[in-house]
């Protein structure tokens, strides 16, 4: 199983806990899973529960260490900014992202987090990988709530 098939399988359980389908992998130096997580927001009641915050800080807590510069974070969606911001804070090597978020992404739309002058940090960044599949995942959890 692809690192993305990972993710959108952790989305899926997410869906079905009625959490946003988001999830997301990060991957250490060699390619080997260190985390994965899904969205957990509503059931943490706790805003910033997204999957890539949890996913990256079980990674360095399981590192020891506030930085990942050698991981990549695979997500099925583009961040936001506020993922996007923890993302140059924990110094990640390499985004890959699934759908894109013309609404409320942070990397490729609206703030563009990397570009900020005040960015210390800008990861190699992949968007688009499995676009279509992570995009009808989330298309189909919102038609089903409205």
């Amino acid at each position: 199983m692809t690192p993305m098939e990972i993710a959108l399988c952790e989305a899926r359980l997410a869906a079905a806990r009625g959490e946003v389908p988001v999830g997301a992998v990060v991957l250490g130096p060699d390619g080997a899973v260190l985390a994965r997580a899904a969205n957990r927001c509503e059931e943490l009641s706790d805003p910033t529960a997204h999957a890539e915050l949890l996913a990256l800080r079980e990674a360095a807590a399981l590192r020891g260490d506030p930085r990942l510069p050698d991981c990549d974070l695979v997500v099925t969606l583009e961040p936001c900014p506020m993922c996007a911001a923890a993302m140059a804070f924990f110094r990640i090597r390499r985004l890959v992202f699934g759908a894109y978020d013309p609404k409320g992404g942070g990397v490729e739309h609206g703030a563009r987090i990397f570009d900020a002058p005040g960015c210390l940090h800008r990861p190699e960044i992949v968007g688009g990988v499995c676009e279509q599949e992570a995009a009808a995942l989330l298309r189909e959890f919102f038609q089903a709530r409205r």
